[in-house]
């Protein structure tokens, strides 16, 4: 089966006055309803809940306390899951509710597990509904939105594609509803820092994310060789024409050299504790030579970050070059910084590898 991954936002799902739409939820669930009768395995990654739940509590807008914001979602998920259960259910198809945190997809099992689970699910003909659990996220364990959430999870399932279902038809070269000559971008074959400009950042009164997240999300994806779509969810039938291989909004060709799922993991999946700063040799070793981190290249070390823990490789202009799993925690790497492999025993008392971080463990940025 072909994964569809598909993400819907929360100005998709909700009406003027805050609520969900349900004409919206009933044209969605006949949209993906049609790929799934064609074989596909389509899975969503939902907003929405903390939305459903202003109008409960009686509250306009998205709240900015963490205590408060928290209700909301504990409020409004079960009204969401009502409303695709319904709507789901009129087409004899049935859905289940996933809710994540990031320290889900941070740790390695916990990250194979939630994969597990999606593909047993898969297997029985179920559309997962995924959502972010708001109501116990901190900042600490917090996606940050769910386009973010939903680029991992496409890559956690190795879907051939990717749709994000937005309240505009795709990537514009400015913003369509400020400037009327804005022209739509039908292609995006590598997301550029001018591309990253052209989204700009932008936050609506109950979504997360604007454009620019969405463009970083295709960014994840397209690396894992995924291809990406950026549509308006608000056209009937939308998805059935991407299916069928109408052009719609913008896409973003998945790279043909796709990086591995552990890798895309590492990239994407688990949060950096640190960094170590490297001198031009061992820049040029990572990113030219295939090579791994020695402790001969590194010059500088921050961050409170223990063995195991990801940390960031930066180069001497502060450039993020690389990303990956440390050897030796950071007051070890202080010790040994600079120093011979062959060293390390003697200055440590013990040695646990020749490499601070092995290229097994590294992926490039």
């Amino acid at each position: 089966m072909k994964r569809v991954v598909i993400k819907i936002g929360s100005n998709i799902l909700t009406s003027q006055d805050n609520g969900l739409d349900m004409d919206r939820f009933r044209a969605i669930a006949e949209d993906v309803s049609a790929i799934h009768d064609q074989g596909y395995a389509p899975v969503i990654v939902s907003s929405g809940a903390v939305a459903a739940g202003l109008k409960n509590l009686g509250l306009k807008r998205k709240p900015r306390d963490i205590v408060l914001k928290q209700a909301a979602a504990a409020v409004g998920q079960s009204t969401l899951m009502w409303a695709y259960e319904r709507y789901f259910g009129l087409r004899k198809k049935k859905v289940a509710q996933i809710l994540l945190t990031r320290e889900d997809l941070s740790d390695r099992k916990r990250y194979i597990n939630s994969r597990n689970t999606i593909n047993a699910l898969l297997s029985y003909r179920v559309i997962p509904i995924i959502n972010e659990n708001d109501t116990v996220a901190t900042d600490e364990i917090r996606f940050g939105d769910n386009d973010h959430l939903a680029s991992l999870v496409a890559t956690l399932l190795e879907a051939s594609r990717f749709i994000i279902l937005s309240d505009v038809d795709g990537l514009y070269t400015d913003d369509p509803r400020k400037n009327p000559s804005a022209s739509l971008i039908e292609v995006v074959k590598e997301v550029t820092p001018e591309i990253e400009r052209i989204a700009g950042e932008s936050i609506s009164a109950v979504g997360t994310g604007g454009m620019y997240s969405k463009i970083l999300a295709a960014k994840r994806a397209m690396n894992s060789g995924i291809t990406v779509n950026i549509v308006n969810g608000r056209k009937k039938g939308i998805i059935t024409s991407l299916i069928r291989g109408k052009r719609c909004g913008t896409e973003f060709p998945g790279k043909k050299v796709k990086t591995s799922q552990r890798k895309m993991w590492l990239a994407y999946g688990i949060r950096p504790k640190g960094y170590v700063s490297l001198d031009s040799g061992a820049v040029e070793a990572i990113l030219k030579k295939g090579k791994s981190l020695l402790p001969s290249g590194i010059t500088g070390v921050s961050g409170n970050f223990e063995a195991g823990d990801a940390i960031f490789c930066i180069d001497a202009l502060g450039n993020r070059i690389a990303k990956g799993l440390a050897n030796y925690s950071a007051s070890e790497i202080e010790r040994i910084k600079g120093r011979n492999t062959r060293e390390i025993e003697s200055i440590l008392g013990y040695k646990y590898s020749d490499e601070i971080i092995h290229r097994d463990n590294l992926v490039l940025l």
